[in-house]
């Protein structure tokens, strides 16, 4: 039975994080086994530390948009009623006082069912639920969770009510309180495991979150908390955590092992820093990698300042894949060393889902799927992406609608308020439609299959006109006596249909005869040309934004507004508050494909 890990915390008189003393009657595998040296007996140890990763609500293996269980073309498994087969299998392995489950962020947002609970019934009200993670998580038995930039998303209220419903602590070292600049949550967890015949073995884990934090979620951080670099932080504790008695050093990261950033020179940290955390800071053993939602199995890092080896694994995201330190520790001149770190991963589409997670969540799943379906408002037409990356449609024109009046709402009061809105939008899938009749959250929500939020950025007319001209490079030059063929038409290079934008508000050509570089025609914004001075406040994703697709000026472009809510659930929200989708109010044709000024179409 999983332990209730609340009942061990207890506060640090060094400081006042929670820490955890579990142990009791060790398992067989858990006694000390001896090995000669000479003369002198060897005792050793194994341990394992399993990892998951921005799980992103994900606990059942469903498709929420697709109202089907999920698939893919790989084959693959997702949620945490397979990581609880997976785990229950690596504890009958190892035996279960041997081991140690671990988190590494973004855990209370991604799907209809974390939405749900923070918004449609959320666990913030009085006598609210419990969040359907923490039910989850709780049952599979986690012992510490690092905070994912994703927890802020919907404010910190709701993750603190979260982090109150948790057996588990939620450590961040480096999210600090904004006035006193100390740990906002507990910095790290301590474990001890117990060993027959031997001294005990002291696990320390440290927690480090994101500082683009600061940026993505500022509306609900500023003044409240700041989110320092990830190596500053770990140089910081690591050593506090080995004078404190620590045999193995882990860190539970949600940051990638790229060494690089989305978010430019707006914060002086990186986003993506774990394997510059191995290099930089002594004393680390391994690192549980989360954020790029990337699989890494083994990434061993060489430590600049000791030479030693630090293993790092990202499983993969959504809960399809769960990482395995094994760790083998060696009891040399009174205390204990790790001798060798291994990691692996294990994949979830393996194994079934455990019939009492399944259980545990049902109702709440069955709730949140009526809620998908339930009918939030009539189409007067059906609305469909088939024709939408050559021609202007309407349900493109939805997405840059709602994304315009969200940022006017948003701006309103402000010094920019006064300029206008335009917006970009791609044609991410071929497929999808909502049909005239009924409407639902789920047909809303299939049309922007991306996780993406909404960005203001300021830009020029000069500067739009660039990014509409990178844009049109999507399309295959066609001469202008030449037959067009649409299914080969686009994808020039093969940039994908998610790398070409649509931008409303203006009017113009791309003349497809002509060289790229030079096809973006007749541009016009009110009925006048373009003025290349002439100021717009640009409604982007955050993908574009931060550099995504490597559009010009945008990514460089000076930052007015951004926010966390998904735009699918931003176009769901519009959607429910007008109840009638006519394009009469919406869709407009601002762009068409031309040839030596004839239209294509």
């Amino acid at each position: 039975m999983p332990l209730n890990r609340r009942k061990f915390l207890k506060k640090s008189a060094v400081t006042g994080a929670g820490v955890a003393l579990a142990g009791g009657a060790a398992a067989p595998a858990a006694q000390a086994a001896e090995m000669s040296k000479g003369s002198r007996p060897v005792k050793r140890y194994s341990l394992t530390v399993m990892g998951t990763t921005d799980l992103h609500g994900h606990i059942f293996n469903w498709d929420y948009f697709k109202d089907a269980e999920y698939t893919d073309a790989k084959g693959n498994a997702q949620g945490l009623a397979r990581i609880s087969t997976l785990v229950d299998q690596v504890r009958a392995e190892k035996g279960a006082p041997n081991t140690l489950l671990l988190d590494a962020g973004d855990t209370i947002q991604g799907t209809p069912l974390t939405y749900y609970y923070a918004k449609v019934d959320p666990i913030t009200a009085a006598g609210g639920p419990v969040h359907p993670m923490a039910q989850a998580m709780n049952a599979i038995g986690y012992d510490a969770v690092a905070l994912g930039n994703h927890e802020f998303n919907y404010g910190i209220e709701t993750l603190r009510k979260f982090e109150e419903q948790c057996d588990f602590p939620l450590l961040g070292a480096n999210a600090l309180d904004a006035k006193t600049l100390k740990p906002a949550f507990p910095p790290y967890f301590m474990k001890t495991f117990r060993v027959k015949g031997a001294p005990p073995v002291k696990v320390a884990v440290l927690g480090l979150t994101n500082p683009g934090i600061a940026i993505w979620d500022k509306a609900y951080v500023e003044g409240k908390m700041v989110f320092p670099g990830l190596e500053e932080q770990a140089a910081k504790w690591v050593p506090k955590l080995r004078s404190m008695g620590a045999d193995v050093v882990v860190v539970s990261a949600h940051s990638g092992s790229s060494g690089t950033s989305s978010y430019g020179d707006q914060l002086p940290y990186v986003e993506n820093s774990a394997a510059l955390v191995a290099q930089q800071v002594p004393g680390i053993d391994a690192i549980l990698v989360g954020h790029a939602h990337t699989e890494i199995a083994e990434l061993l890092v060489t430590n600049e300042k000791t030479g030693r080896t630090v293993v790092l694994s990202e499983p993969l995201c959504y809960a399809e894949r769960l990482s395995l330190f094994d760790f083998e520790l060696v009891f040399e001149r009174g205390c204990w060393k790790v001798e060798s770190v291994k990691a692996t991963v294990r994949d979830s589409k393996t194994v079934a889902d455990d019939p009492r997670i399944t259980k545990l969540l049902k109702d709440e799943h069955d709730i949140v799927v009526a809620y998908v379906n339930q009918v939030v408002g009539t189409a007067t037409e059906t609305l469909t992406t088939v024709e939408a990356r050559y021609k202007d449609v309407p349900i493109i024109d939805l997405i840059t609608r709602v994304q315009e009046d969200v940022v006017k709402a948003a701006l309103a009061g402000t010094e920019y308020a006064s300029l206008p809105v335009i917006a970009q939008a791609s044609p991410f899938s071929r497929t999808s439609e909502i049909p005239a009749g009924d409407v639902t959250i789920r047909d809303l929500s299939s049309l922007y299959v991306f996780d993406n939020t909404l960005v203001a950025k300021l830009m020029t007319g000069a500067q739009v006109k660039a990014y509409l001209e990178y844009s049109a490079e999507y399309f295959v030059q066609t001469a202008a006596d030449a037959v067009v063929d649409p299914e080969k038409l686009t994808n020039a290079n093969g940039r994908p249909d998610y790398n070409y934008d649509y931008v409303s508000g203006l009017s113009y050509e791309i003349d497809i005869a002509q060289a790229v570089g030079s096809r973006i025609k007749n541009v016009t914004y009110g009925g006048v040309a373009l003025d290349d001075a002439q100021q717009f406040v640009f409604a982007v994703n955050n993908y574009r934004a931060n550099g995504g697709g490597a559009f010009p000026h945008v990514a460089s472009a000076q930052e007015l507004w951004a926010e966390s809510t998904e735009i699918r659930t931003r176009i769901a929200e519009w959607v429910t508050e007008k109840k009638v989708l006519d394009p009469k109010e919406f869709a407009a044709v601002e762009w068409k494909l031309t040839r030596n000024g004839t239209p294509v179409f």
